[in-house]
């Protein structure tokens, strides 16, 4: 009798399909939000790139607006992400052989730092020597800007039990281009000092 009883349970097939999915739906729950997650953040890197693509090229117009540009970027993100936060930064330079370099100095003990005594040359005329020769501007005439664009959001998608999920994330977007020849090139500083 209990040998036909087990045989009976296991042939019985009725509501099986109620347990697979019960212990499959999680699991597919979790994959898709995570692939929601990674499209969602995907279009916003796409739609960011494209915007500050954009704002750039007329930035570096003789008529350029940088609130209006800024402004452009800030709308096309928030219509991707509502409670983002963007920030931008502007940074000229002579030419694109100059972007993130260092103002000349006498690196007489070759540590990569303008020390005390070592003699530099002010080229971008701040009264100071920088690791970094631009000017946080959009520049003048010919000069090469380095736009960047940095989003602060909340994922749209939270990835249940995964660390870190809901947490604020950033991601940046920056465009080099070379302002339209309106006028004559200033050219950089050529006044010397000593790192304090």
């Amino acid at each position: 009798m209990i040998a036909r009883s087990l045989h009976r349970l296991r042939a019985e097939t009725r509501g099986s399909a109620v347990i697979e999915f019960a212990i499959a739906a999680p699991v597919l729950l979790l994959l898709l939000i995570g692939i929601y997650n990674m499209a969602w953040t995907a279009y916003l890197t796409i739609v960011l790139r494209g915007a500050v693509q954009a704002a750039a090229r007329g930035d570096g117009l003789e008529t350029a607006n940088n609130v209006k540009a800024d402004a452009y970027v800030t709308n096309i993100v928030k219509g991707v992400a509502p409670d983002a936060t963007v920030a931008f930064k502007r940074m000229s330079y002579y030419d694109f052989a100059d972007i993130k370099r260092a103002e000349t100095w006498n690196d007489r003990n070759a540590n990569g730092k303008c020390d005390a005594g070592e003699a530099y040359t002010d080229e971008n005329k701040n009264g100071k020597w920088d690791a970094d020769v631009g000017s946080n501007s959009n520049g003048g005439a010919n000069d090469v800007v380095l736009y960047t664009a940095t989003v602060t959001y909340k994922p749209v998608f939270i990835v249940p039990f995964m660390s870190g999920a809901s947490d604020q994330r950033q991601m940046s977007a920056t465009a080099v281009r070379k302002n339209q020849p309106f006028a004559l090139q200033a050219k950089y500083g050529s006044a010397a000092g000593t790192c304090p």
